[in-house]
C-alpha cells in the first residue's frame, strides 16, 4: 500500500528518485494484487504507461511541469474517456466507446496526471453502497464483508487501499462524501457548477456535481484546482474566477464559527459515529474555531424531496437509452414498443428501474403538483435554512453518514433503508452547496468515520482550510485498512 501525498510523489519525481512510469507501474501491481476488492471495472496498463512515459520524456527535456504530473490515479466509470469504454456501471453502456473526453478528464490529462483505469460504481450512480453495478459489488478495504459507500464506491476503495492517490467522483445526493465516510478518506463535493458537467454522464442534472477523493485535503485541493473552471461547454458552469485553494491552506482558524446542526446528530445516527464526530469538532475548536448550535429546520423533509427530484430527472435523462439511440438493443424484439421495453429491461438493473418509474410517476399529469412541484418548494426552503444558518456561522458540520460501512446485502433488499443512508448528504446537493468528508477516527466496531463540513456557495477554499487544519492535528487520514 502506499498512502504517499500527491506533494511528496512530485517531489520524489522532480529529484528523480521514480520515475511517472515507476509509479504508474507501482500502482497497477497493487490494483492487480488486490482485484477481489473489485474496485475497478477496468484496467489501462498501456495507456498508463504510455502517458507515463510521456511525462517522464517531457520532464527529461527539461518543461515546466505541473505538480500532478506523472501522478497516478482513476476515474469514475461515468466520466467519457475518447477511446475507451465508459459503462457508468451499466449493461446498457457496456460497449460504449466515447468519441470524446469529458472536461475532468481532459484538464487531469493536461496536467500530465496518469489514469490507471476506470472505477466501479453503482450503475447511472443510483445506489449508496456501490451493490448496484452490473460489474459486482465494490469492498470495503477495511473489512470485505463491508460496503464501500456509493457511487463512488470503486474510486474510494482504490484510495484507501492505496492503489492511486487520488480518483475522480460524482456526488448527486452524498456519492463522494459517504464512500469517503466509509472508507477513512478525504471527499470533496463542490458549489454546483464549478466544475464541468461535459462529458459526465446524467444522472439528476440540477444536483449532479463532479468532485475528487484522496487522501487528504491537501490533495483535494490540488486536484480541485485543475479540474475546477468556467466551461462554455456546460450551460450551468460558473462563469467566475477559479481560486487558487491549494495556496490558502494553512490559515489560522481562529474567529472561525462552526455551526453545529441538530439535525445531523437525530435518530438513526449511532452513537459512537455521533461521538467521533463531537471529538473531530472539538480538535477544531481547540485550533481557536467556534462551535455554535444551529437549527435547520427542514433538513428532515430532504431525503423525501430528493428521491422525489432526482428520479424526476433521470426518468427525463435516460429517456435517451430506448435500444435505437443509445446504449443496449435488444435483439428479441418483434416491434418498436418490444424494442423499447425489451431493452430497457435487458440493459437497465432493478435500482435504475424503479428510480426511473418513480421520476416517471411524479411527473405525469394529476401528479406533477402533488409531488414534483411540491418537492421543488421543499427544495427551496432548505436552501432558505441554509441561507439563514450562514448568517451567523461560516461552516456546518455533522456526521457524513449515520452510520459506518454496513454489511453487503445489509440494505439491499429494502430501499428504503438504503435511502436513509444519505440523510445527512442529499439537502447539500438540494441546495448546491460545497461539503467535504474528513476522517474523524474510528468507531467501536473499527470502522471509519466521516465528519462533514459545508460551506456556502463558492467556499471551496474555507472548506478545505478547515479540513486541512484538522488534518495537520490527527493522523486519521493516515490510517490504512489492514493488507
Amino acid at each position: 500500500m502506499s498512502t504517499a501525498s500527491i506533494a511528496a510523489l512530485a517531489a520524489d519525481l522532480a529529484v528523480g528518485r521514480t520515475s511517472a512510469v515507476q509509479l504508474a507501474e507501482q500502482s497497477l501491481q497493487r490494483a492487480d494484487a488486490q482485484r477481489a476488492l473489485n474496485s475497478f471495472i477496468r484496467l489501462d496498463a498501456d495507456a498508463a504507461l504510455a502517458a507515463a512515459r510521456t511525462v517522464d520524456a517531457d520532464r527529461a527535456a527539461g518543461r515546466e511541469m505541473h505538480p500532478l504530473a506523472g501522478i497516478p490515479f482513476a476515474h469514475k466509470d461515468i466520466f467519457c474517456t475518447k477511446g475507451i469504454t465508459t459503462t457508468c456501471g451499466s449493461r446498457m453502456l457496456q460497449h460504449f466507446v466515447p468519441p470524446y473526453d469529458a472536461l475532468v478528464v481532459e484538464r487531469l490529462a493536461r496536467a500530465g496526471a496518469v489514469s490507471i483505469g476506470k472505477t466501479n460504481m453503482d450503475e447511472f450512480a443510483m445506489g449508496s453502497s456501490n451493490e448496484n453495478s452490473a460489474y459486482g459489488a465494490a469492498i470495503n478495504p477495511w473489512g470485505s464483508a463491508r460496503v464501500p459507500g456509493g457511487s463512488s464506491g470503486g474510486s474510494a476503495a482504490a484510495v484507501a487501499a492505496g492503489i492511486v492517490p487520488f480518483a475522480t467522483g460524482t456526488d448527486t445526493g452524498g456519492s463522494i462524501r459517504q464512500p469517503a465516510a466509509f472508507c477513512g478518506i478525504t471527499g470533496l463535493k463542490p458549489t454546483y457548477g464549478r466544475v464541468s458537467r461535459y462529458g459526465m454522464i446524467a444522472y439528476a442534472s440540477s444536483l449532479d456535481c463532479a468532485g475528487v477523493l484522496a487522501r487528504s485535503a491537501t490533495d483535494c485541493a490540488t486536484v480541485f484546482d485543475q479540474i475546477t473552471g468556467f466551461d462554455p461547454r456546460d450551460s450551468t458552469s460558473v462563469d467566475r474566477p477559479a481560486d487558487r485553494t491549494a495556496d490558502a491552506l494553512g490559515q489560522p482558524l481562529a474567529g472561525l464559527r462552526i455551526g453545529v446542526a441538530r439535525e445531523y446528530f437525530g435518530g438513526g445516527v449511532h452513537d459512537d459515529v455521533a461521538a467521533r464526530t463531537h471529538a473531530a469538532l472539538r480538535e477544531l475548536e481547540m485550533q481557536g474555531a467556534q462551535l455554535v448550535d444551529i437549527t435547520l429546520p427542514s433538513a428532515h423533509h430532504a431525503i423525501a424531496a430528493y428521491y422525489v427530484i432526482a428520479p424526476a430527472e433521470a426518468s427525463s435523462n435516460l429517456a435517451r437509452y430506448d435500444g435505437v439511440r443509445y446504449g443496449h438493443r435488444s435483439m428479441d424484439a418483434r416491434s418498436l414498443d418490444e424494442l423499447y421495453s425489451r431493452s430497457r429491461a435487458e440493459g437497465f438493473g432493478s435500482e435504475v428501474q424503479r428510480r426511473i418509474l418513480v421520476g416517471t410517476y411524479a411527473l405525469s399529469a394529476g401528479y406533477y403538483d402533488a409531488y414534483y412541484l411540491r418537492a421543488q418548494k421543499v427544495r427551496r426552503l432548505i436552501a432558505n435554512d441554509f441561507l439563514g444558518a450562514f448568517g451567523s456561522v461560516d461552516l456546518i458540520a455533522g456526521p457524513t453518514a449515520p452510520t459506518t460501512a454496513f454489511r453487503l446485502g445489509e440494505k439491499s433488499g429494502d430501499a428504503l433503508a438504503m435511502y436513509a443512508a444519505d440523510v445527512n448528504t442529499v439537502a447539500v446537493n438540494l441546495a448546491g452547496l460545497p461539503a467535504i468528508s474528513v476522517p474523524a477516527g474510528f468507531a467501536a466496531d473499527g470502522l471509519p468515520v466521516g465528519l462533514q463540513l459545508i460551506a456556502p456557495a463558492f467556499a471551496e477554499a474555507r472548506l478545505l482550510n478547515a479540513a486541512h487544519q484538522l488534518q495537520r492535528v490527527t493522523d486519521w487520514h493516515l490510517q490504512e485498512p489492514a493488507a
